[in-house]
């Protein structure tokens, strides 16, 4: 049914060549390597904190909600925007992979985007995700609206007007884009690749540095290359680690120390494992940096995650949903709102804890709090309970004692 809505698609032009592409190139490092965000995966930090920030926006569902009063609203079933967000974005892809992807997109380029398609009556269709390296984002110098360039290969690209992209960027100089993360996180990868680069390195070799061979006489160019073959092959690597080492007449086997670098390398590599995920603002414990993780500050630190990290980017999300899903009219009647009370659900014992102190406070009243545990309603519990001790406080400025001796 929808394959005649990508008729509708900008016909390509050949003139591709006047746009900036993202290409996410590989960009030199003091270290000595080049890191993109395509190299930046072999990274464990990195790859753990776009993976953290994907997958959380992944399980989260965007739901679009109607106003009803001041303090009253309701899911917008029947809205033809609400079954692409919450249930498939397009016939190939479930809302949730979507999500997914775009999240990843975002944590890795700084950007997501996706392809609005609409119907003849310029209802929203389908959403289909655009990779970030073919997209290039240039204001219209009259209009100074934004204009989308994808490049489709062979030379080809195609405009697309505001209204046709769902746009989510993250920080940046940029007016229109967002910085990708990589590119200005890459000295702090690069070290880390190289650190990598260099344990591997080292127990490869026995997890010992080289030592020095020495022989008392002169030692032909032809017995030094045998010498060394011979070597490496009966000592070297961490298989051969512990090895009687025998020698020829007259050679002695000298063993340097490990250099101040090799004995401080674990605490090089903990360190940056810290320098990369302030990029991303993920704390340590998510990455799998337990050692200053403990049982009393693993839920705070879950929270700060989902304040400072999580919560600016769903309020991205919801903002580029609802200025291109919705038409101006729809925005005063219509919003778009992430759940986040999973991620911010204590153990049980408190939770329930604090339900008890709700009800009994009249905040909710029992079927709310089962609804929010995924519980049926019960007959009765739509009633708010108040405490029988207390009263409204007299605005007069007298206090009750007064008031109710100045009644009898």
């Amino acid at each position: 049914m929808f394959g005649w809505l990508r008729q509708r698609l900008p016909y390509e032009r050949k003139d591709a060549g006047g746009y900036e592409v993202l290409t996410g190139g590989a960009l030199p490092t003091a270290a000595g390597v080049s890191v993109s965000p395509e190299t930046a995966m072999g990274c464990s930090v990195a790859f753990a904190c776009v993976k953290v920030i994907a997958e959380t926006v992944e399980q989260l569902t965007p739901h679009l909600y109607r106003k009803k009063g001041p303090d009253d609203r309701e899911r917008a079933t029947d809205h033809p925007v609400y079954p692409l967000v919450t249930q498939a974005a397009n016939p190939w892809t479930p809302a949730s992979e979507f999500r997914l992807v775009l999240g990843t997109h975002f944590a890795t380029y700084g950007n997501a985007y996706a392809f609005v398609n609409r119907d003849g009556a310029g209802r929203v269709a389908e959403l289909i995700p655009l990779d970030p390296r073919t997209v290039s984002v240039r204001q219209d110098p009259r209009t100074m609206v934004p204009v989308y360039t994808v490049a489709t290969g062979a030379g080809l690209a195609r405009d697309y007007d505001r209204s046709e992209i769902l746009h989510i960027r993250g920080v940046g100089l940029d007016v229109h884009k967002g910085a990708s993360p990589v590119t200005l996180a890459r000295e702090a990868i690069g070290l880390s690749l190289t650190l990598e680069t260099h344990c591997g390195g080292l127990f490869g070799r026995g997890a010992k540095p080289s030592g020095i061979l020495k022989h008392k006489r002169k030692v032909t160019p032809e017995l030094m290359k045998k010498l060394r073959v011979s070597f490496t092959q009966w000592f070297g690597g961490a298989a051969n680690a512990g090895k009687t080492l025998i020698l020829e007449e007259d050679m002695d086997f000298q063993q340097l120390q490990l250099s101040s670098v090799d004995a401080q390398t674990l605490e090089m590599r903990r360190f940056q494992v810290e320098e990369v995920s302030r990029f991303w603002r993920v704390p340590l414990h998510m990455v799998g940096e337990m050692d200053r993780a403990t049982h009393a500050n693993a839920e705070s630190m879950g929270q700060q995650f989902l304040t400072f990290c999580m919560l600016p980017i769903l309020r991205l999300w919801c903002d580029a949903l609802a200025i291109t899903l919705l038409t101006p009219e729809e925005r005063g009647e219509y919003y778009f709102e992430f759940l986040v009370d999973d991620l911010a659900r204590a153990d049980i014992a408190a939770r329930f804890e604090a339900y008890s102190k709700a009800i009994n406070a009249g905040v909710l009243n029992p079927n709310e709090a089962r609804s929010m545990e995924n519980r049926a309603p019960y007959a009765g519990g739509e009633t708010f309970m108040r405490p029988v001790n207390t009263a409204p406080a007299p605005t007069n400025g007298t206090t009750s004692t007064e008031a109710g001796n100045g009644a009898a």
